[in-house]
């Protein structure tokens, strides 16, 4: 079986939904005046991207269903992970943006907040569309990322029990790399950006958590 094409047009296709679904959302932020409400956004906004790619792709592809359907339950888990974890008000994070960004930070937010957190999302999908997009049996590459999506989407939830930031983080982390391990064995090599964005984004709210318990600390 050939490897599989990076298909510009099909990846592009789903950008203009994760905008719209930011768009809306943002929108919906401002009588709330909660920018927060883009967290629980994230991950929908992946698995969107993901059944896009689906839609387009060749129902035989082997790695279609499990990699959508593991999507499907991650994105669903995180989701309601954060919307649950989010308290009244807006989160501290957002709230300590919104005033450094003032005044019109409500306006600053469409572009700071949302549109960087489609974009961000736009890229980090590559991995599902290069799973989809080969026909290329299954390999010991499948097993591995299965594996590796496996512990990541355990650390997850057992980090979310224990209110254990940093932990969740890691586990992410190892759900992405598993995603590009499907990838990798469909031949979509070119995926490669997406886990690494997603690395580059975690191990900067991982800096971010550890400062701000650092100043809690010492204050």
């Amino acid at each position: 079986m050939s490897g599989a094409e990076f298909e510009f047009g099909l990846w592009l296709s789903a950008l203009p939904l994760l905008l719209a679904a930011a768009t809306l959302t943002w929108l919906l932020s401002l009588p709330l005046r909660n920018a927060g409400i883009v967290d629980p956004l994230w991950s929908l906004m992946l698995f969107a991207a993901g059944v896009v790619y689906a839609l387009d792709s060749d129902p035989r592809a082997p790695r279609l269903s499990l990699v959508l359907w593991l999507c499907a339950v991650w994105a669903a888990r995180m989701a309601w992970h954060l919307a649950r974890s989010q308290g009244p008000g807006e989160p501290a994070a957002y709230a300590e943006l919104r005033a450094r960004h003032a005044p019109h930070f409500a306006l600053k937010s469409l572009l700071r907040v949302f549109v960087f957190r489609a974009l961000c999302a736009w890229v980090v999908s590559l991995p599902l569309m290069g799973a989809f997009a080969s026909l290329r049996p299954w390999s010991w590459l499948e097993f591995l990322a299965l594996a590796l999506w496996g512990a990541g989407f355990l650390v997850e939830m057992a980090a979310a029990l224990r209110r254990h930031r940093l932990a969740a983080l890691l586990g992410e982390c190892c759900v992405w790399w598993g995603f590009y391990g499907f990838a990798l064995s469909a031949g979509a090599w070119w995926a490669l950006p997406g886990p690494l964005l997603m690395t580059g984004l975690l191990l900067a709210a991982a800096r971010a958590a550890t400062n701000g318990r650092i100043m809690r600390t010492t204050s």
